[in-house]
């Protein structure tokens, strides 16, 4: 379970990337300063690349982890996509790497996930419009799918790492979805130990 990536994505790039791709990109009023961050945790803030009916996409920032069904129970980060086709509030997180953790005693072994011939890629996830004591709030979760062989050493399960040419699919929330929540192929990641 992806309970920590990075995010060291200028906004500039996601501008260059979606003209690259011809997904027409509703720009905000005023464009985000995007501090580099090595860690994105549960209920941070993250830049999302939100999906709509007419195929653009939407620049918004919201926070990691839709709101648990019962009381006490923690936000849900990662969310199974076996199976299931999403026909609303998809999205794309980008990112720059995430990390999973090896081990049994704190503290534990850090491994770093990166493309080796990308700065940043986008993972598949869900938004929605929460009821929060504070108001309403977007919040978003990734989806996950069985690991590819880069993560199966590392963990049971993945997130999924959508490939370039399915970025416009998966925006386009008038087009259903399925087939591109899978695996990803031996050698897709580099992958470091984090040093302490």
């Amino acid at each position: 379970m992806c309970n920590d990536f990075g995010n060291k994505v200028p906004y500039a790039a996601y501008v260059e990337a979606l003209a690259q791709l011809k997904i027409p990109l509703i720009q905000p009023d005023l464009i985000p300063n995007l501090e580099p961050r090595e860690d994105i945790r549960p209920t941070d803030k993250a830049p999302v690349l939100k999906g709509r009916d007419d195929g653009k996409a939407e620049f918004a920032q919201m926070k990691w982890g839709f709101l648990p069904g019962r009381p006490k129970a923690a936000p849900v980060i990662n969310f199974r996509s076996d199976g299931r086709t999403f026909d609303k509030g998809r999205c794309l997180v980008p990112a720059s790497h995430f990390f999973e953790f090896t081990g049994t005693k704190y503290p534990k072994t850090k491994w770093k996930f990166m493309l080796p011939d990308e700065d940043w890629f986008a993972i598949a996830g869900l938004w929605r419009l929460q009821e929060t004591p504070d108001g309403p709030q977007e919040r978003f979760t990734l989806l996950t799918c069985e690991p590819g062989p880069d993560v199966a050493k590392f963990h049971d399960r993945q997130i999924v790492v959508l490939d370039r040419k399915d970025w416009a699919a998966w925006l386009n929330l008038s087009q259903p979805m399925g087939g591109v929540c899978r695996a990803s192929p031996e050698g897709t990641f580099k992958v470091e130990q984090v040093v302490r």
